[in-house]
């Protein structure tokens, strides 16, 4: 191989090798991590980095928390997600509207415990799956537990539709109403029931990391400058 055909290749692969190496860089920043306790990453692709306070979202990948984990991303709409132990969540698909908002936002529960504030966005942009639940909001606050062949959708504020997926849909009008979602699997039947309370919220999360169910706005989530020194969890936590 001469000189010429080594910087040509060169110059094709040195993209994929940046991608490789930082495929966060390569992607769209839709948020900033604001709490971040014991394990907590990033997994794009076949790559899996841990997350730290201050670290950029990006779209299309997944973050996961471990054993007494816990996690807090605020997106660039101010729409906070607080994240339990063992859990995965994937931001799915991100459209901006502006700066600020979105026309679309997608987010995927795959498994663990979650609450979901709703930021500046239209709230038709808002969409939330689980593998058996597809969740619409209306300026809201939802607990949501994604577990195996169930899902629990319990109402802190506002209004929220709850579907099955490829199923029934119910209303969830007052705080605790809960829609209980549970599939047989392998093709079977997947139901969807409404009540009005629910023996789990995620409000047993909050105590394990302060902060984690406080609302942050964007403005406040953004990093601080390299030379301005420790700041304090509780600020960036929200008030």
């Amino acid at each position: 191989m001469n000189w010429r055909q080594r910087v040509f290749l060169f110059s094709v692969l040195l993209p994929f090798a940046g991608l490789a190496l930082n495929p966060a860089q390569a992607q769209t920043r839709v948020g900033e991590a604001v709490l971040v306790q014991n394990q907590v990453a990033r997994v794009a692709g076949s790559l899996t980095m841990p997350i730290a306070v201050g670290d950029g979202l990006m779209r299309d990948e997944t973050v996961r928390t471990g054993t007494e984990s816990a996690a807090k991303l605020v997106m660039a709409d101010s729409t906070n997600l607080s994240i339990g132990p063992n859990a995965s969540i994937t931001l799915d698909r991100t459209v901006f509207n502006d700066e600020r908002s979105y026309r679309e936002i997608a987010i995927k529960l795959a498994t663990g415990a979650f609450r979901f504030v709703t930021g500046h966005s239209e709230k038709a942009a808002y969409t939330i799956k689980t593998p058996i639940a597809s969740i619409g909001v209306r300026g809201t606050v939802l607990d949501i537990l994604s577990q195996r062949g169930k899902t629990t959708v319990v109402l802190q504020e506002g209004a929220s539709r709850v579907c099955a997926i490829g199923g029934a849909c119910i209303e969830l009008t007052n705080p605790g109403d809960t829609a209980t979602i549970t599939s047989t699997g392998n093709g079977g039947k997947t139901t969807i029931k409404k009540s009005d309370s629910s023996s789990w919220t995620f409000a047993g999360n909050c105590t394990a990391a302060p902060g984690l169910c406080s609302v942050t706005q964007f403005a406040e989530a953004a990093p601080p400058p390299v030379d301005s020194g420790p700041v304090e969890t509780s600020a960036l936590c929200g008030r």
